[in-house]
């Protein structure tokens, strides 16, 4: 099972290049403050790993996948529990290397977080091969 139906992420948009996912974060999935609950940073980066991947996928043919080789999270406040989208895009794509970014909004739209990171593209047979698509589940892919 992908982690993204583990933990309810939806799928709002796939093009070529990008994908927009969207996460009701639940309190349980954070820790108390001082100021309030806190979404844990691993969630926060997961949301916008998924969305980075999401990306990558629409730019990879039947034959290629990917492994991640590098991921930066950068976190501009504390993000809260409610609704959040996160937004991913192909920066630039080269033979055997993926570049994204992701950036993460709550529901007033304000950026909680950014990330970016470079995938590394290896081909659909062997170790690295893609699973089942009838076995999926959750598609980030588009």
């Amino acid at each position: 099972m992908h982690i993204g139906q583990t933990i309810g992420m939806s799928v709002v948009e796939r093009a070529e290049g990008r994908s927009v996912l969207t996460w009701d974060a639940q309190p349980e999935y954070g820790f108390p403050t001082a100021s309030g609950q806190v979404i844990h940073g691993g969630m926060v980066t997961t949301i916008l790993d998924s969305a980075m991947g999401g990306a990558t996928w629409s730019v990879l043919t039947d034959d290629e996948v990917f492994l991640t080789a590098d991921l930066r999270v950068e976190f501009y406040r504390a993000t809260r529990p409610g609704q959040l989208t996160a937004k991913g895009l192909v920066i630039k794509r080269t033979s055997r290397l993926v570049f994204a970014s992701a950036e993460l909004f709550d529901a007033e739209e304000r950026l909680l977080a950014s990330s970016r990171c470079t995938q590394t593209v290896l081909p659909a047979t062997g170790g690295a091969a893609r699973p089942d698509p009838s076995k999926r589940g959750f598609d980030a892919r588009g």
